[in-house]
């Protein structure tokens, strides 16, 4: 195979895949954009609208209380990344950098825990959260996800991956742990710290079962949950379905275009050690 025809298959797969990635978003996108006298089932879908509206977006918010929800889901968002942030830092920090009895065992409990599915602990979870007496708030649908073990993990990895030759030279300086975790230690993994903000984001934003065990006040929904009201019992609009998802990604591409010049530094500090 000549370099020019390996370099066509080449870009013909890339063509692929991003036609199985993006065409979905594309779709749900013209959908949300069609008036209701487009058929959406036609037999010969047609990508671009013929009479694109907003109104779909309009009757999603007069359905349903979609702002109130959206505040919600960003108030749980914003606790779980809150607690990732700080929480995975420090485990993070203390694995990679300090020395203590039972390190190991820690880390290995640490492992153990991502060998459950997320399902099996479902109702330890709500046992926990109603003792506590946070079952329907959105303190409690926050908690179980403010401190995943998988971003204890990559913090680790970059913390690890900083050269141990600045540690020693802060602390010939005579800087303390605090120091060096702030000087030294995070502005070295602000990549990572990136990547655990984006994926503990989306996936706050984007549970479903969780806090529909949780919640029982509709005002309270999340915007995964309040969204369900758009499907009826008797009848859906795809039209007003695929609006509703419009407004839901919304958000998630606006984190990701916000991290993204961090977030590709930080799949490099996970990816590449030393």
């Amino acid at each position: 195979m000549t370099a020019r025809a390996a370099l066509a298959l080449r870009y013909l797969l890339l063509l692929l895949v991003l036609l199985l990635v993006i065409g979905p978003f594309l779709w749900q996108l013209s959908t949300s954009l069609k008036g209701p006298g487009e058929d959406v089932f036609t037999a010969t879908p047609h990508l671009l609208p013929e009479h694109p509206t907003l109104r779909n977006y309009a009757t999603v918010a007069e359905t349903v209380p979609v702002w109130t929800y959206a505040a919600n889901s960003v108030a749980v968002a914003a606790l779980a990344v809150f607690g990732n942030v700080v929480g995975c830092t420090l485990a993070g920090y203390a694995l990679a950098k300090l020395r203590f009895r039972g390190a190991r065992l820690v880390l290995g409990l640490i492992l153990a825990t991502l060998v459950l599915p997320g399902e099996a602990t479902l109702v330890s979870q709500y046992v926990t959260v109603r003792s506590l007496g946070l079952a329907d708030t959105l303190t409690g649908v926050a908690l179980p996800g403010a401190l995943a073990m998988l971003n204890v993990l990559l913090m680790r990895t970059a913390f690890a991956a900083v050269p141990p030759e600045l540690d020693q030279a802060a602390l010939v300086d005579g800087a303390g742990v605090w120091q060096r975790l702030w000087h030294v230690g995070l502005p070295n993994v602000r990549g990572m710290l990136s990547v655990v903000v984006i994926f503990t984001f989306i996936g706050a934003w984007d549970d479903f079962l969780w806090p529909l065990i949780v919640l029982n006040d509709p005002q309270k929904y999340t915007l995964t949950v309040g969204l369900q009201y758009l499907n009826g019992t008797f009848s859906a609009n795809p039209r007003l379905i695929a609006a509703g998802t419009m407004i839901a990604f919304l958000p998630i591409v606006l984190v990701f275009a916000v991290c993204q010049r961090f977030f590709f530094r930080g799949v490099e500090e996970g990816a590449v050690k030393g």
